[in-house]
């Protein structure tokens, strides 16, 4: 199979779909790669190293869509990219769908195939293409929030850890999964008062029983979330619903009893966000002001750990890019259903429940597609 891995052209987006590595592996097993010149040249990945790899390298990505059959890339294609798809042609990156109708609309009259990392699934029930990225975004929440406290940045000018004698910031994490946690984590090690929240029993008496008393847990009911937001220095938002739009947990009329210069950090605003007065920005112009509380809800967080991100990325998409090149997509999805819960857009029509149902369009089955 000839696959195309182009330069993201999302602001700040240094990350890219495939190491030297990848190609190489993917080389040995007889298939092709082009890689965009320059794509990973931000992150210290040469157009020589891939070249030595096996790969070819390829001027423009109106080249690289022209003649791929497999587009892999880190972030969902802009509307230029969209464009440049072809009928029939495999594109298998992150989506984000339920809260982007236009990218929607533009895959579906591309009569692309569109498998999207996010959606993809194990025999654990997890999301393993989408946990390195929560991993590496947990832990740079907790980072970002940090600096966004400082009083030049907006915030209101507490330190994460305190010093002896002054109290340390008081974090609340919205949700105990993979971005929760790695947020607890780092949050923890800087000496913060962290209190994490989720609606899983079981999820609780885990993180109890792996952080013991230092790590305060809730179980999240309005009145619960209503009253850690508003003696929260930091909160970070980590609710996802596979596929779907995240819900609007925290309200306008919250942020009305938080502290003056706290800072909100929304890593569900790929998926449209966990805060009802959430907006994506950039890594450009990273925070914004809304009633005298901070938001940072940059929509590629991960991009500004550029190198560290692809190379946990290409680490866990890489068997799944070899198993649709060895097979072809059809018959790769029809033996792999963790694999076939990653289609999303196939040949014109959404195949993913809850991206059909938050945007109003039909839903046909991915197995019905399939087998038809």
């Amino acid at each position: 199979m000839l696959i195309g891995v182009p330069k993201e052209i999302k602001n700040h987006e240094y990350r890219i779909g495939m190491t030297p590595a990848g190609v190489r592996e993917l080389a040995a097993q007889g298939h092709q790669v082009m890689i965009q010149e320059n794509g990973g040249k931000a992150i210290g990945l040469t157009d020589e190293m891939y070249q030595a790899a096996g790969a070819e390298i390829v001027a423009t990505a109106e080249e690289i869509f022209e003649r791929a059959e497999m587009i892999v890339k880190v972030k969902e294609p802009q509307p230029d990219e969209c464009r440049m798809l072809r009928k029939d042609q495999l594109l298998f990156t992150y989506l984000h769908l339920a809260p982007d109708p236009t990218q929607t609309e533009l895959l579906i009259e591309s009569k692309s195939i569109a498998i999207a990392y996010e959606t993809v699934t194990d025999d654990k029930g997890t999301l393993p293409l989408l946990a390195p990225m929560s991993e590496v975004a947990g832990r740079m929440s907790i980072q970002a929030g940090a600096h966004a406290l400082e009083k030049a940045q907006g915030g209101n000018g507490v330190l994460m850890g305190g010093v002896p004698g002054v109290a340390p910031a008081n974090v609340v994490v919205i949700g105990g999964g993979v971005v929760g946690v790695n947020a607890a984590r780092m949050a923890l090690g800087m000496g913060a008062s962290v209190t994490i929240l989720d609606r899983s029993l079981n999820r609780l008496k885990e993180l109890d029983n792996l952080y013991g008393p230092g790590l305060k847990t809730l179980y999240s009911t309005a009145d619960a979330l209503e009253e850690c937001v508003a003696n929260a220095d930091l909160v970070v938002g980590a609710v996802l619903i596979p596929g779907a739009a995240a819900p609007k947990l925290v309200t306008r009329e919250m942020l009305g009893k938080m502290k003056p210069g706290a800072v909100l950090v929304d890593v569900a605003i790929d998926q449209g966000g966990c805060f009802e007065t959430s907006k994506a920005t950039t890594h450009q112009e990273p925070t914004y002001e809304v009633d005298g509380v901070v938001h940072y809800c940059v929509a590629n967080m991960p991009g500004g750990v550029a190198r560290t991100s692809t190379f946990a990325l290409t680490n866990a998409t890489l068997p799944y890019v070899i198993e649709l090149a060895n097979k072809g997509y059809k018959q790769a999805l029809l033996d792999n259903q963790h694999l076939r819960n990653g289609l999303n857009v196939h040949c014109g029509q959404v195949t993913y429940e809850a991206v059909a149902r938050d945007l109003g369009y039909n839903f046909v089955s991915a197995e019905e597609i399939l087998q038809a």
